[in-house]
C-alpha cells in the first residue's frame, strides 16, 4: 500500500464517520469494526453477520464504521457517543485504552468491547473460551491426518492467537501425543489480519513439511491458507465464521466464535440499563460461543466415529472433566513443552 492511498483511506474513512454521525437518529445502536474490514469473511464479517440480523429481526437501523487505523479508535468512540449512539459496540483486543478514557467522559453510555477487557460500570466485556474451540478443531484435525503432521497459521502475533493455538495444540496431542504441528504467524502489526499471499506462503511451507490439515486463525489472511491448502488437494480449518462454504470438500470445519450472536445479545439488551451487564461476560461451549461447524460443505469429510469423538471430548470439557489451558492465564502452553 502506498502512503498515498494509505491515507486517502484513513482521510476516507473520518469524512465517512462525519457523515454517518451527522444524519444519525438519537438512541441509535452503533458497531465500530476493527481493522480488516468489515467483509473479511471472518471476525469483523461474523460481527456485521449480527448487526445485520439485529436490523432484520427488529426493522431498527444502526450505525457503523470501519477503522483504517489505531488513531481513530477514541474519535470514533466520541463521535458515535455525542450523537447519542446507544449502546456503543466495538469489536477487537485493542480497545482497551480508548474505550477505558472515552467511557470515562459519557457515563450514561452504555459501550460493549468483544475481546478485550475493560472496568467501568458503562461497559461490558465479552471474552470467548477461545482456547476450548481451538481444542475440539485440533482434535479434529488429528483424527483426520495420515502424516501426523499438521499446521497452523495466526495473524498478528499476539496472546489472544497463541491462546487459538495453544488449544489447536492441546486437543490434537489429546488424539495423537506424538503428532507435529507447525506454528507461524503472518506478522507482528495490524497488517498481518489482511495479508492472505503471506499466509499461503506459510501455508505451503507447512505443507511441504508434510502438514495435511492447517488451521488459520489469521482473520483476513486466512483467505491465503484456505486458498493454498485447496491448491496443494489438502485441508484447512477456518476461524470465527463459518468458512467451510469458501473451499467446499477442502474447509476440514471451521472454529466458530459467535461475535455475531454476542453483537446481536448487545444491541437487544445493552440499550436499555435494565438489560445491560456490565462486567465481563465469557461465553464457551456451554453457552454455544464457540465451537465446530457442520454441514453440507463437509460433510463428507468427517466421518461418524470422529464426530463422536470430538463430541465426546466436548461434553468432558463441559463438565470439567477435561480442562484445557487458557495461554491468556499465564502467557505459557504447556502442550508446547510435552
Amino acid at each position: 500500500m502506498t502512503y498515498f492511498t494509505k491515507h486517502l483511506g484513513a482521510l476516507a474513512a473520518g469524512v465517512a464517520l462525519g457523515a454517518l454521525t451527522a444524519g444519525a437518529a438519537m438512541a441509535e445502536p452503533a458497531m465500530i469494526y476493527d481493522l480488516g474490514g468489515k467483509f473479511d469473511k471472518s471476525f469483523n464479517e461474523a460481527a456485521y453477520n449480527g448487526a445485520e440480523a439485529w436490523k432484520a429481526e427488529t426493522g431498527v437501523s444502526y450505525l457503523d464504521t470501519e477503522l483504517q487505523n489505531d488513531a481513530q479508535r477514541e474519535q470514533a468512540l466520541r463521535q458515535f457517543a455525542r450523537r447519542g449512539a446507544n449502546p456503543i459496540v466495538m469489536a477487537g483486543f485493542s480497545w482497551g485504552s480508548a474505550l477505558g478514557t472515552v467511557a470515562l467522559e459519557f457515563p450514561d453510555t452504555n459501550f460493549v468491547v468483544i475481546d478485550a477487557v475493560v472496568d467501568q460500570p458503562n461497559v461490558q466485556s465479552i471474552i470467548f473460551d477461545e482456547h476450548t474451540g481451538s481444542f475440539l478443531v485440533g482434535a479434529l484435525a488429528a483424527l483426520k491426518s495420515e502424516t501426523g503432521k499438521v499446521g497452523f497459521v495466526g495473524g498478528m502475533d499476539v496472546p489472544i492467537i497463541h491462546k487459538f493455538f495453544c488449544g489447536y495444540l492441546e486437543g490434537a496431542k489429546m488424539v495423537n501425543p506424538q503428532i507435529r504441528v507447525f506454528e507461524n504467524y503472518t506478522g507482528v502489526t495490524p497488517a498481518a489480519w489482511n495479508d492472505p499471499v503471506t499466509a499461503g506462503e506459510l501455508t505451503k511451507a507447512a505443507i511441504d513439511k508434510g502438514a495435511d490439515v492447517v488451521f488459520a486463525a489469521a482473520g483476513g489472511s486466512g483467505l491465503g491458507v484456505l486458498q493454498a491448502a485447496k491448491d496443494a488437494g489438502k485441508f484447512s480449518i477456518g476461524v470465527d465464521s463459518n468458512q467451510n462454504y469458501l473451499q467446499p470438500g477442502s474447509v476440514l470445519t471451521s472454529m466458530l466464535k459467535r461475535v455475531d450472536v454476542a453483537v446481536t445479545t448487545a444491541f437487544n439488551e445493552a440499550g436499555d440499563d435494565a438489560t445491560f451487564k456490565p462486567g465481563i461476560t465469557v461465553l464457551g461451549l456451554a453457552e454455544e460461543g464457540v465451537g465446530y461447524s457442520l454441514d453440507e460443505h463437509n460433510a463428507s469429510l468427517i466421518t461418524d466415529d470422529m464426530k463422536a469423538r470430538v463430541e465426546d471430548l466436548k461434553a468432558k470439557i463441559i463438565a470439567g472433566e477435561i480442562v484445557v489451558h487458557d495461554y491468556m492465564t499465564d502467557n505459557t502452553c504447556p502442550a508446547a513443552a510435552s
